[in-house]
């Protein structure tokens, strides 16, 4: 496993499990379970995924020390007020029946987002939180909310993948020692990405499938990659990333890739709207 240092000090494996839209209530357990097995020590959940307490169960069930599995979950729009946002930090860490989470993400950048970061900040300093960060932030949201912050986020986790490599957000995240981590790091699939010769290329090379020289190189890119599957042979494979190296030439390669467009589009107010109208409890 390799990590990242995160500006505040703390370190990151730089590969998570994903858990997005897995089921609770038995797929989540047996994937997470599955993943830590294969040898995943970061798991990447959310409110908003209703998984929560399977992610938690899992962990505690794995007989791995706590201290070595790396726990992140995001707080949704709903508790972002000052008046609700304790409690919906309580409410995961009940969840996951965890007495602290590493690392704790603002979902999404819509709201009272400076009340919901300044919660956050309370209980980092108050240990229930070790690291704090934000999601989905361009550098347009990016500049209108953090500069009103007292504690500079540790991570942005946006939409990133070699054709949309996130070149502005990075080049204003770099100089602040925030990392990126990555949601669809395999462009969700992309066939037209997985069959580049950019891609096939290195992959014939060095025994590898096409997924797995992606998520190389990103890694390679300092970003933080959050894979997810449920098929135990692809949770394996996901994390065989290690022990060899992308050459400059096959790097640039990659990188040539980058179409600067993504899915899902931060700003578009229809986005607002309807992420703001999704409750995650009653």
């Amino acid at each position: 496993m390799e990590y990242f240092e995160l500006n505040d000090g703390n370190k990151i494996p730089a590969i998570g499990f994903g858990v997005f839209m897995i089921p609770a209530d038995g797929p989540t357990y047996e994937a997470v379970l599955a993943a830590l097995e294969a040898g995943y020590r970061h798991i990447d959940t959310a409110a908003a995924y209703m998984n929560e307490q399977d992610v938690g169960r899992a962990v505690r069930d794995s007989g791995i020390p706590r201290e070595e599995v790396f726990v992140t979950s995001k707080l949704w729009p709903q508790d972002y007020a000052a008046a609700d946002a304790p409690a919906g930090i309580q409410r995961t860490l009940d969840n996951l029946g965890l007495d602290y989470v590493d690392l704790m993400l603002l979902h999404q950048p819509y709201g009272p987002v400076d009340e919901a970061w300044a919660a956050l900040e309370q209980a980092q300093a108050e240990g229930k939180i070790r690291s704090i960060g934000v999601s989905n932030m361009t550098p347009k949201i990016w500049n209108e909310w953090v500069p009103k912050f007292k504690v500079t986020p540790a991570v942005n986790q946006v939409e990133c993948n070699p054709t949309f490599q996130q070149r502005a957000l990075r080049e204003l995240l770099d100089p602040l020692g925030v990392l990126i981590e990555c949601w669809y790091p395999l462009g969700h699939g992309n066939a037209e990405l997985l069959g580049n010769p950019a891609i096939t290329g290195p992959a014939a090379k060095y025994g590898k499938d096409a997924g797995q020289i992606v998520l190389r190189f990103e890694v390679q890119e300092g970003l933080v990659v959050l894979p997810k599957s449920t098929k135990p042979a692809r949770i394996k494979s996901n994390l065989d990333i290690f022990g060899f190296e992308l050459t400059d030439a096959e790097i640039d390669a990659i990188r040539a890739l980058d179409t600067g467009k993504g899915t899902h589009d931060p700003e578009d107010t229809s986005n607002v709207d309807r992420l703001l109208a999704f409750k995650v409890h009653d």
